[in-house]
């Protein structure tokens, strides 16, 4: 079957179809929209006719394009048309994006300052760059196309989205962790969220060149992860908590054996011994779902001499602090908390719902003995992210988790650009694990205030 009648079906009518192939990265200039969107039409039909488009996908780029360049040419010479190179350019990747990737979705996946790609329907496209949101003028051609290219994504993972199943998560190729939801929950068409994971990932010298943190801090947090002690990073949604701990890990010797465990696979670890496990939600009959809480319980047994979480959010928080208090540490991990009092708090919360039935000073108990350091980080109203606090808990006081703070970022202004100011320093208290952490390299003295004045 024809490409065009092939959508015909989908959208209800050949003229939907005809604009439906025609959806562009960027909206096309007026006076080529109809010869764009009949050239598509046509090059489809032909590319269906002599390949079998399918197997486009295993084939390298450069030959993709080729035959696409190929089509093309041959419909042109056929219609007796002639177009501009540039007008060519933009037809042979638009045609080879609808036809292999995310449509108009395609060239801000190229972009690697993009980290967020936020659709709230076939007209609306935000992006996030450098911690702003920003409005685009990319364009899908209706509900029908961006569903399209919504099931693209969703079946590539051996999944489906529909009224029955109007919600899912799925990953990119890259890594990157994808959202959407459609009718009827989504009142104003599918909705589509994709949290990149591309080629530019951070490291800590990157993150030290951002202002995000100092020299001193980070040779404080090498020492933390090289003495073993179990370290939190806390965080508000896209404040970098899972690039830091990407950062932190790291600093994890390459002789040990590390598991990482997570909801969608993020953390990129260098280290030769890596096991990565990943959660899997239920299937369509509800059967099949493997939790967290599964692969934390599972990967004791599997002589892990460091444990990374991705993100703790539930029930897994219970086993996560056994391990972490009997032997498996210098575990890391990452959870949603704007502040270490706060993330004490959550983890005490997520204890409670996850059904236990253990006193409320046995819960904090158990928390005080397992986790170690708590790393704040922010994203400040610049867009910048910035490691707001590096705290310690020191034990327990009747029945309040005592916590103290080793550095720290005092805001202190805004500059006339916007940029946030303001100065990480030592509080210069003696940390309560000096003796190890001196033992593993870094020496607490006085440290020079330093500004963020750029």
């Amino acid at each position: 079957m024809r490409l065009a009648d092939r959508i015909s079906q989908n959208t209800g009518s050949s003229d939907r179809a005809a604009s439906f192939v025609g959806g562009s990265p960027w909206r096309p200039r007026e006076e080529l929209a109809d010869t764009s969107h009949e050239l598509k039409i046509k090059v489809h039909n032909k590319l269906f006719e002599s390949l079998d488009v399918a197997k486009l996908e295993s084939l390298e780029p450069a030959m993709v394009e080729s035959k696409v360049v190929s089509a093309i040419n041959e419909t042109l010479d056929d219609e007796g048309r002639l177009l501009t190179d540039a007008d060519r350019y933009r037809l042979v990747h638009e045609i080879k994006n609808e036809l292999l990737g995310l449509g108009p979705l395609e060239p801000l996946l190229h972009d690697d300052e993009i980290t967020d790609i936020l659709v709230n329907g076939p007209n609306q496209v935000y992006v996030e760059k450098r911690g702003k949101l920003h409005s685009t003028d990319i364009a899908f051609h209706d509900n029908h196309h961006l569903m399209l290219i919504i099931d693209r994504i969703v079946s590539r993972v051996g999944r489906r989205v529909d009224e029955a199943s109007p919600m899912v998560d799925a990953r990119l190729p890259d890594g990157s962790r994808v959202n959407s939801i459609i009718p009827p929950l989504a009142l104003d068409g599918p909705s589509l969220s994709i949290r990149r994971f591309g080629r530019r990932r951070f490291d800590i010298d990157g993150l030290v060149a951002h202002d995000s943190l100092t020299e001193e801090m980070v040779a404080l947090l090498r020492a933390l992860v090289r003495a073993r002690l179990n370290i939190i990073v806390c965080g508000g949604t896209g404040s970098g908590k899972t690039t830091l701990l990407n950062c932190l890990s790291g600093f994890v010797p390459e002789d040990e054996r590390i598991v990482t465990i997570e909801d969608s696979a993020e953390i990129s670890l260098q280290q030769p011994h890596v096991v990565r496990l990943e959660s899997r939600p239920s299937n369509l009959e509800g059967k099949g779902e493997v939790t967290q809480r599964d692969l934390v319980k599972n990967c004791l047994r599997m002589r892990p001499d460091r444990i990374i979480i991705g993100e703790v959010r539930g029930a897994e928080v219970f086993d996560m602090l056994q391990a972490m208090s009997t032997g498996h540490d210098g575990s890391l991990g990452t959870i949603h908390a704007n502040s270490a009092r706060e993330a004490v708090g959550r983890l005490e919360m997520m204890m409670l719902l996850s059904g236990f039935s253990i006193p409320q000073r046995a819960m904090r108990q158990q928390i005080a003995s397992a986790v170690h350091i708590f790393v704040h980080v922010s994203r400040m109203s610049d867009g910048s992210r910035k490691v707001m606090k590096i705290s310690e808990i020191t034990g327990m006081e009747g029945e309040t988790i005592m916590l103290q703070d080793l550095y720290e970022f005092q805001r202190t202004g805004v500059g006339p650009n916007g940029k946030v100011l303001g100065q990480f320093h030592s509080t210069g208290i003696r940390s309560a694990y000096t003796e190890l952490i001196e033992l593993a390299g870094f020496k607490f003295d006085a440290r020079p205030l330093r500004s963020v004045q750029r």
